[in-house]
């Protein structure tokens, strides 16, 4: 089984779905282009396209992780983490934490190494075929504390405010009345404000929390000192701050982002689609 396999060997497979994804996914694979050229204007042509074909390569090798992360029996991969000093802070003084952080392709075997430290929640997306969602939450639930659907918002708060941890994610395009427009690249992009309102709501500490490859089959973790002065009054300004860190952490490691997702897709009135 593959979450068994060797990581040489999982790494491998890896490259080898890649390769395949890279025929099947023409649609996203143009999704991913566009994202490539709005974010950074200021590459070139072929230097966006090398990015492309690395984000692609980093979409097959997360295939492996995934699977490794819900359905490994243990995990052998080496890895650093450093930062855990500010969450032991935090937890001495009975605050919950929302350990902010983005839609990397290592989100699933990065978060899996950090419950080896810390008790951690998760917050997500429900999947619509009832089988991938029993898969995908049951596959989390071997390392995470506990998992948190949108919907379930008023158990993530009760959660928090005994002083759970919960990761969150909020870099996806979103669409209601709790999704304002904020600057990720420079770009207005559709963001829910629901970072401001769990920190409002809870008390609860917010925390950068980045995680990616070091090239030579290892992972470095890091957790950053809580965010001063969050939440503000202002959702919009907080939001535009959340959308800032998380798009320092693309820059860090850009071939390691979702950039498949139509982050983009909703546009400000009397704006144009941009796929």
């Amino acid at each position: 089984m593959l979450a068994n396999a060797p990581p040489w060997l999982g790494r491998l497979f890896g490259r080898g779905l890649a390769a395949v994804l890279w025929h099947l996914m023409r649609g996203r694979r143009r999704v991913a282009r566009k994202n490539l050229k709005l974010c950074f204007p200021d590459r070139s042509d072929a230097e966006r396209e090398r990015l492309l074909r690395q984000s692609m390569q980093s979409v097959g090798l997360g295939g492996y992780e995934f699977v490794r992360a819900w359905w490994g029996p243990s995990i052998h991969e080496p890895y650093t983490i450093t930062g855990l000093e500010h969450i032991d802070a935090i937890r001495s003084q009975g605050r919950g934490i929302l350990l902010l952080s983005g839609h990397f392709m290592t989100l699933e075997l990065c978060g899996r190494m950090l419950c080896r430290h810390i008790p951690l929640a998760g917050m997500y997306r429900r999947h619509k075929q009832p089988w991938l969602e029993h898969a995908v939450k049951a596959g989390r639930l071997t390392y995470a504390d506990a998992m948190f659907a949108r919907e379930e918002l008023r158990a993530a708060v009760k959660y928090i405010k005994k002083g759970g941890i919960i990761w969150y994610a909020p870099d996806q395009d979103m669409r209601g009345k709790d999704a304002v427009f904020a600057p990720f690249f420079g770009i207005p992009a559709s963001t829910i404000t629901a970072t401001h309102q769990l920190a409002r709501l809870t008390g609860a500490a917010v925390l950068p929390f980045f995680h990616r490859r070091d090239g030579q089959g290892g992972y470095v973790l890091r957790i950053g000192a809580p965010l001063a002065d969050f939440p503000s009054d202002d959702a919009v300004a907080d939001t535009a701050r959340v959308n800032g860190l998380i798009e320092q952490m693309v820059r860090e490691a850009p071939d390691e982002y979702l950039w498949i997702h139509k982050r983009f897709k909703t546009r400000p009135a009397g704006e144009t689609g941009l796929y």
